[in-house]
Order: structure tokens, then C-alpha cells, then sequence
């Protein structure tokens, strides 16, 4: 299992080439070759979660799950201490007990202060039970902390806090897409792909300071085509038409997937999103009249 998920967080470079810390923090693993840097922790019941840095991009992963199977993303509801379980999808990974965080920079940062942590995969556990982890996550003083800052990631940063209240669509209450953002699909020999990207949209509706918060694989060049469809990309204000939008964060996810290689959920996904595109269709009529 080790060597299985250093081989995977590495890119495929062997655990051997990998010079390693141990401490009561998370373990890290680091090749300065490959500029890399992985802080991860294992868990008994075969469990391990990790964030690292990879050539200036950064994401976080959850390992050991049962296979998901076809599925190309997996529902998880998590749990920190005793709060309330919030429901967040994951991406699935090219080995399907792997998981990949859209959002890995918040979920890193709220992994630093250790604890409690609960995590439920809906429907993993024999008969279609749903599986739950509950285990004793050690907090971490630096390792966490050396894959943020390495990546150029803030350890806290309190516009996580906006993301909370951003609808499925990823824009506040209130606001919808006006031209919603399309990528083209890059020049890569990955068939399928996503990318996750955060903008703060100025009062015309237009979009800047737009990053990359997650991309899977990372060597896709599915975060530069998703960022460079920001530039055509537009909010409305569906409350009041034609008034100049309150300046906020936004977040768009992309999914790139070649024909001939559809799933049932990604058929699923395309008719939701066909179902968007028709409300927003009818949203900006309504705006006009």
C-alpha cells in the first residue's frame, strides 16, 4: 500500500528514489528532481489521505477506499470533529480506490488541526451499506504547511468561508451564468479530464484574478484551457437586471471527456447540464424583458 501510493502521488517515481521524514507530523516524502513534495498519513484500516505539491500544483487525496468502479466521481460526506457531515464530490482517480479533492487547498487546511475526522462513502460496504471511516487524524505542525506554502498556498485563508455559500453551479444566491464557461479540450493524450478553477468576478459580470484549484491528471493541461475560457466567460444578476454585480468569488468545474468514452453518470452529467443551459437560457429571456 505504501509503495502503491508514493508510486501514485510521485508520479510513478519509486518510493526508494524518495527521501523521507519521520516524525510525530505527517510522514513527507519529497524528490527534489521531480519537484515534489507529499505529506501523507496511514491509518490502520488501510485508509491513507495526503496532500503534495507537484510542479507548483497542489491537491489532496484520500486512498485505500473500496474501487468505485466505472463511476468517475464519488460522493463523500466528511466530518471534522463533531460537526455536522458536509456532502463534497471527489474526483476518482486512474486507480479507482483513489480519490482526488476539487477544492484541496481548504480541505488541507482544515486537515492541519488533527482530531476527530468521519468520513462516509455512500454505498461502499457489502449489500450497498453505506461504509464509514472514523479515525483519530494526527494534527500536523509542518507538513501539511510545507505542501501549501511550497505551492504558494496560503495556511489560512478566509475566503474558504465564501465557498460555503456558493450554489451547485458554483455563484452565489442570486447571480447566474450569462455565458457560462466552456474550455476546449487541449492538446493532451488524456480522454478524459477535469479542472476546478476560483475567479472574482468584477461588477460588469466579466471575470478576473482566476486560479487553478484543482486539475486531474495533473500533466492534462485541463486547467489551462479551463482558465483561458474565463476570458469569455459572464454573470448576470438575476435579481436585478441590468445593475452592476456585487464584487464576490466564484468557482466553475470543467469536465473534458473525448467521444466513445461516456459513462452512465458522465450521460447523466450531460443532461443536467443541459437542463442548466435551458434555465439559463430562459433567466436571461426574462432578464430582457
Amino acid at each position: 500500500m505504501k509503495r502503491a501510493l508514493i508510486t501514485l502521488l510521485a508520479c510513478c517515481i519509486a518510493l526508494p528514489a524518495l527521501a523521507q521524514d519521520t516524525s510525530p507530523d505527517w510522514d513527507v516524502a519529497r524528490d527534489q528532481r521531480k519537484n515534489l513534495l507529499v505529506a501523507y498519513v496511514r491509518f490502520d484500516n488501510g485508509l491513507t489521505i495526503a496532500t503534495r505539491c507537484a510542479d507548483g500544483g497542489f491537491e489532496a487525496v484520500i486512498a485505500g477506499l473500496p474501487p468505485a468502479g466505472r463511476a468517475t466521481s464519488r460522493p463523500l460526506r466528511i466530518a471534522f470533529g463533531d460537526d455536522e457531515p458536509v456532502e463534497s464530490r471527489w474526483n476518482v482517480a486512474t486507480d479507482d480506490t483513489i480519490v482526488v479533492s476539487e477544492l484541496p487547498a481548504p480541505f488541507a487546511r482544515q486537515l492541519r488541526d488533527g482530531g476527530r475526522l468521519r468520513i462516509l462513502v455512500p454505498g461502499a460496504s457489502y449489500g450497498g451499506r453505506n461504509l464509514l471511516y472514523d479515525v483519530a487524524l494526527p494534527a500536523s505542525s509542518g507538513s501539511i504547511d510545507q505542501t501549501l506554502t511550497t505551492c504558494g498556498r496560503p495556511l489560512v485563508d478566509p475566503r474558504d468561508a465564501e465557498l460555503d455559500t456558493l450554489q451547485e453551479d458554483g455563484v452565489p444566491p442570486n447571480l447566474g451564468w450569462a455565458v457560462r464557461p466552456r474550455g476546449e479540450y487541449p492538446n493532451t493524450r488524456y480522454a478524459r479530464g477535469f479542472a476546478v478553477v476560483t475567479c472574482v468576478n468584477n461588477p460588469d459580470g466579466s471575470l478576473r484574478d482566476c486560479a487553478i484549484e484543482s486539475e486531474h491528471p495533473r500533466d492534462g493541461r485541463f486547467g489551462e484551457a479551463t482558465l483561458a475560457s474565463a476570458r469569455r466567460a459572464r454573470l448576470q444578476n438575476l435579481t436585478d437586471p441590468g445593475a452592476p454585480l456585487p464584487v464576490t468569488r466564484v468557482l466553475y468545474k470543467a469536465h473534458f471527456l473525448l467521444d466513445g468514452y461516456q459513462t452512465p453518470e458522465d450521460r447523466e452529467r450531460m443532461r443536467e447540464d443541459r437542463r442548466r443551459q435551458r434555465e439559463e437560457r430562459a433567466a436571461r429571456r426574462a432578464a430582457s424583458e
